[in-house]
C-alpha cells in the first residue's frame, strides 16, 4: 500500500507531502496505481521547482517507494498552493475510487 501524508500548516494550507510504500496492485512495471500516484507527486515537485518562487526540500528513495517534499516556508505561494491542491485532488480521487482505495492511504497532518 502507498501511504501518503499531506503536510498542512495551521491554516490548512498544503505545504508538502511524504509518501512511502508500493501499491502492490500489480507486478512492478504493470502497476497503474503506483504509476498514477508517482506521476502526480513527481510532476508536482518538478512544477514547484520550475514554475514557482518557492524553495522546497526533496528527498527520495525509489527502492523504498519514498518521496518527501516540504516547502521551506510555512506558507505556499499562490502557484505552489494550487499545484499542491491539484496533486491532493488527484490522490483523493484515487483513494475514494472503489477499485483503488485498498492500495492508497491518504492522511493529513498539521506541521
Amino acid at each position: 500500500m502507498i501511504h501518503v501524508t499531506i503536510y498542512q500548516n495551521s491554516q490548512k494550507e498544503c505545504i508538502g507531502f511524504g509518501t512511502k510504500g508500493h501499491a502492490g496492485y500489480k507486478d512492478e512495471g504493470q502497476d497503474i496505481v503506483c504509476a498514477a500516484a508517482s506521476v502526480l507527486m513527481i510532476n508536482t515537485v518538478n512544477a514547484i521547482e520550475l514554475y514557482t518562487p518557492d524553495d522546497c526540500s526533496v528527498v527520495s528513495d525509489e527502492e523504498a517507494g519514498m518521496l518527501s517534499c516540504l516547502l521551506n516556508s510555512s506558507h505556499p505561494s499562490q502557484s505552489a498552493g494550487l499545484l499542491l491542491k491539484t496533486m491532493v485532488l488527484g490522490l483523493e480521487s484515487m483513494a475514494d475510487d472503489e477499485n483503488y482505495a485498498e492500495y492508497i492511504d491518504l492522511i493529513f497532518e498539521e506541521v
